[in-house]
């Protein structure tokens, strides 16, 4: 008989042609289990999905409450079902009150399609601008605002009128003008290796949407939901945006995901065309019921304001020469390193010491440290001392 190995690389799309192949047969907390009783800690967090930790006990209520109710009914947005309407009211009563309207979707690409109709039929334009070496989904209009050619190019051609400037760079800021539809920014830029704006910088970017009529769309779907010390990063800048984009960390580890607006932006999908967004299973009732649980343990496990003192924990112990930067902003962190040679290195070596460690789309010089937000002091000393012995070893040598 085949092994679920050698069966995963026959029968399922691969992603790359050096996967992990890890094999989970159990998750708890912050870790992950193998068949022969391999144990991990999780310090990606399904990349940045399982904030609240793996399997927590009030999300696996909640959805074993839902089950015994109803499943899936009907698209989105035609049946009134519970699970969305109190996931939105209690998602909106944790919002600046210039959101008023919540569409709940599959995944964080599917809110970033949806951003960008409404952005485009509000505003009457066509131009959107997005950031370099910037990450938003791989759908072909997600793609489209991906700043890396090395990923668009392949799949050319992609949407036009997408332009882009260079993140955290107020000289760019005179490409936004009353032609813009919108600027679609990560609120930290997550793939590029955890890089953290300016306060300046984010608050002209405001300014100068305001002054051209243009939008303002945060990507919030790494950092929302308590990741960087608040519950949303957009407030460590003093600024709101028009439009906000959710997913990864708000289903509690249930597929899901939002985008937020006013009323008046939202509704142009509603006529000219009718049913101008629709999605078959976006706001699944499980998912939603999944996120409510996992809003109301960030809250009432109080989280978040854990979040300062772990990472700073975690900026303690991992002082090494091999080091170069620890950029980031609460548990949404990134060890610079040489070269892909270490990162690959160390971080092979950590997971064989039961610590999982990744690195970054557009920044393969860098290892992610983003654990779930309930990771505890001892778990954060076990495994910064595993990774320092990783870098002693593979770092120090190259």
């Amino acid at each position: 008989m085949l092994s679920n190995r050698e069966l995963f690389l026959m029968n399922t799309a691969q992603t790359s042609s050096s996967p992990r192949l890890v094999e989970v047969v159990k998750a708890e907390g912050v870790y992950l289990y193998g068949p022969n009783g391999e144990e991990y800690m999780d310090l990606v967090s399904g990349f940045n999905v399982s904030n609240i930790g793996h399997r927590h006990p009030q999300v696996l209520e909640a959805i074993k409450t839902q089950l015994d109710q109803y499943l899936h009914v009907t698209v989105y947005g035609e049946f009134v079902q519970a699970p969305q309407v109190l996931f939105a009211t209690e998602l909106l009563a944790e919002l600046p009150s210039n959101f008023q309207s919540v569409y709940l979707t599959n995944s964080g690409a599917e809110a970033v399609e949806g951003s960008m109709k409404i952005a485009k039929k509000y505003t009457g334009r066509r131009q959107i601008i997005a950031a370099k070496k910037a990450y938003h989904g791989s759908t072909q209009g997600a793609l489209s605002l991906i700043g890396n050619d090395e990923y668009r190019q392949a799949y050319a051609p992609l949407l036009p009128e997408i332009d882009f400037i260079t993140f955290n760079d107020p000289r760019d800021l005179a490409n936004i003008t009353d032609k813009t539809a919108a600027v679609i920014l990560e609120a930290i830029q997550g793939e590029a290796g955890v890089r953290v704006p300016d306060i300046a910088y984010m608050q002209a970017v405001r300014k100068r949407c305001d002054e051209t009529g243009t939008l303002l769309i945060f990507d919030e779907i790494q950092t929302g939901f308590g990741r960087s010390g608040k519950l949303f990063a957009f407030e460590h800048f003093g600024i709101v945006p028009d439009i906000l984009m959710l997913a990864k960390g708000i289903g509690g580890g249930m597929p899901l995901g939002a985008f937020v607006a006013a009323k008046e932006v939202m509704d142009v999908i509603k006529d000219n065309p009718m049913l101008g967004h629709i999605t078959t299973f976006g706001g699944h009732p499980v998912s939603c019921a999944a996120a409510r649980a996992s809003l109301a343990v960030i809250k009432s496990e109080k989280l978040v304001e854990q979040v300062a003192y772990k990472a700073n924990l975690f900026r303690e112990k991992l002082s090494h020469p091999a080091i170069r930067e620890i950029r980031g902003l609460g548990l949404m962190m990134c060890l610079q390193l040489d070269s892909f040679e270490q990162v690959y290195s160390v971080s092979k070596y950590c997971a064989e010491q039961g610590v999982m460690i990744d690195w970054y789309l557009h920044c393969e010089t860098a290892l992610r440290i983003a654990p779930p937000l309930t990771i505890t002091e001892a778990e954060i000393e076990k495994a910064c001392n595993i990774i320092i012995k990783g870098l002693e070893k593979y770092a120090k040598s190259m």
